[in-house]
């Protein structure tokens, strides 16, 4: 019958019309057929339940599945491969000097980075270029608020009345990033995320109070043309990104046992001007009860803020005009605010 169902199919399909819906759905009930009549009830309803719901949501399948971009499922091809065949075969046990290294822990967490990362790079070809300039610096903030962060500097060195926009736009991106931040730390290190929380909320509140004020004058809905922002999972990267953590898992007990919190902090600080997910990765792979709660928060926001002071620069640099200063003010006043906060968490 199976057989027939699909001879069918090939004799019936055109150039045109190579939906195969009916004939999976016919084969597909077959086979639940044979599950019921031979005790297997309960898979057979569960099967049937599921592909009744896929029928009646035929249409909006389609119309997802025709917006769906060849970079898309390379992307997503690529994230199924490093989720579900390399991680798998990563051995869970310790070795190295200090046991600083546990391949299955390793690949774990850069799983976990490159899931948000294309979350993000779907958000972003979905919702940007054409929705507008901060909804795309929201979108491309999830991938990399520093991509964004740099394209509307490119755009802040000349007169445009996308300026207040462009403006809003940095300041949205910073924002992004923060909660971007606190969520990694609340799935890698969640004791470290109460304190990083008190001390991030009042530089991510201010970054979105700057962005909405902003945003008010002159609004324009001009968009930014596509962000450079890339595939965010291929293979280098995600292998680079785990080269690094490796690094730094050493680097951090090594300066752990040597110079204490001061050592961690420097490495973490240092870090953070390069990638702040290397950061927070390297801070949740130190042994349990190496940091407080608080301390381990405390830590945690020197990356954010070498990060955030990073970007500060960089628009200055990339537009050294008025427009430039108006575009660094958001990131140098969410800075002072978190700096308020982590100087209000260090009070004994």
């Amino acid at each position: 019958a199976a057989a027939t169902l699909v001879t069918g199919y090939i004799r019936e399909s055109t150039d045109d019309d190579h939906s195969a819906t009916t004939t999976i759905a016919g084969v597909l009930t077959l086979a639940l057929g044979a599950f019921a009549a031979t005790g297997r009830q309960t898979e057979a309803l569960a099967g049937a339940a599921v592909m009744l719901l896929l029928l009646t949501m035929r249409d909006r399948l389609h119309g997802f599945l025709r917006g769906i971009s060849d970079a898309e499922i390379e992307a997503a091809s690529r994230f199924a491969i490093v989720a579900l065949v390399i991680l798998p075969l990563m051995p869970d046990q310790a070795f190295g000097p200090y046991d600083a290294w546990n391949p299955r822990q390793l690949w774990t967490v850069v799983v976990i980075v490159l899931a948000l990362n294309f979350a993000g790079y779907v958000a972003s070809r979905r919702l940007g270029p054409s929705r507008g300039l901060m909804i795309t610096a929201a979108a491309g903030a999830l991938v990399s608020s520093t991509a964004v962060t740099a394209s509307y500097a490119r755009r802040l060195r000349e007169d445009t009345p996308a300026t207040p926009a462009l403006i809003a736009g940095i300041a949205i991106a910073s924002a992004i990033m923060y909660g971007r931040v606190l969520l990694l730390t609340a799935l890698l290190a969640p004791k470290a995320l109460p304190a990083l929380a008190l001390a991030m909320a009042p530089a991510g509140l201010v970054a979105a109070g700057a962005a909405f004020l902003v945003s008010r004058h002159k609004p324009s809905q001009q968009h930014p043309g596509e962000l450079a922002l890339g595939n965010p999972l291929n293979f280098g990267p995600a292998l680079g990104l785990a080269a690094l953590v490796a690094v730094l898992a050493l680097a951090s007990r090594w300066l752990l046992e040597r110079y204490g919190d001061a050592g961690v902090g420097t490495l973490l600080l240092l870090t953070g001007f390069a990638d702040v997910d290397a950061a927070v990765i390297t801070l949740a792979g130190l042994p349990p009860g190496t940091l407080s709660p608080t301390r381990a928060g405390l830590l945690l926001s020197l990356p954010i803020l070498g990060n955030m002071a990073l970007k500060a620069g960089m628009v200055l640099l990339i537009a050294p005009n008025r427009r430039g200063v108006r575009g660094a003010l958001p990131l140098l006043a969410s800075i002072l605010a978190a700096a308020g906060g982590v100087a209000f968490l260090a009070q004994p």
